[in-house]
């Protein structure tokens, strides 16, 4: 009803201050699809919208500016990143903005710069000693830096022919049409987790070989900025017949 009330005003700005908060799953994404379609069909508008989810920012965004908060503001300042909704997936600027986007969240590898060169820079992690490579621009780094390799579960390859790391399954959740594989990544480190087929499954013990294509992979400094990235990722949308 207050949505309506607005609309009769023919107002040049809507804000939206977290609405689907307090409704079911069902009901938000029917409720968010209504406020899709309301923004496309009141184009002359703008709407500024405040969530806390990031499936309603990336779904209903043309732009995001997400916020920092805690000790990060004093770190990094307010605004983690301002972009398209596809620039913050998949350039994030900051460990925190690659975190937050994306569910389940980003992978995150510590390890120690070894080599850079360029468009690519190869790391050798902490727990296992293995070197692996990322397609990204790092000679402002040292060699030797202390550096967190990001990789999202859905650009990892469980169970692939080529191997860069090999990891213990402790949990798989079944989706029908994803698996999420949990995989060991050392004691005191969130278990790496992996997008797989639908139709895939792995027993709890059983080792799994795991392929990080360096072209998916991220890298962030000390301090949690990101190493920009040397492939080319566009936001164009593929057209469907």
């Amino acid at each position: 009803m207050a949505i309506g009330r607005a609309i009769v005003r023919e107002p040049g700005v809507f804000l939206f201050d977290e609405p689907l908060s307090n409704l079911d799953a069902a009901l938000r994404a029917q409720t968010r699809f209504e406020i899709a379609k309301l923004h496309r069909d009141f184009g002359r508008a703008s709407a500024v919208y405040v969530t806390h989810d990031q499936v309603e920012a990336m779904t209903l965004a043309d732009r995001i500016l997400l916020l920092h908060s805690g000790e990060d503001t004093a770190r990094h300042g307010s605004v983690a990143q301002s972009g398209s909704p596809l620039e913050l997936y998949h350039r994030p600027r900051s460990k925190f903005v690659a975190g937050f986007i994306g569910s389940p969240k980003m992978n995150f590898l510590p390890g120690r710069l070894e080599q850079c060169g360029p468009g690519r820079a190869l790391v050798r992690l902490d727990d296992c000693g293995t070197l692996l490579a990322a397609d990204v621009d790092a000679n402002h780094l040292a060699i030797g830096a202390a550096v967190t390799l990001g990789i999202r579960p859905e650009h990892a390859h469980a169970g692939s022919d080529v191997q860069h790391v090999a990891r213990e399954v402790q949990w798989q959740e079944r989706l029908g049409d994803a698996t999420y594989l949990y995989l060991d990544a050392g004691a005191g480190r969130p278990p790496m987790v992996i997008k797989a087929d639908g139709r895939a499954c792995a027993l709890p013990g059983h080792r799994l070989p795991v392929a990080l294509p360096p072209q998916q992979m991220h890298l962030f400094d000390a301090d949690g900025w990101a190493a920009p990235r040397s492939v080319d990722v566009t936001d164009e949308p593929l057209a469907l017949a």
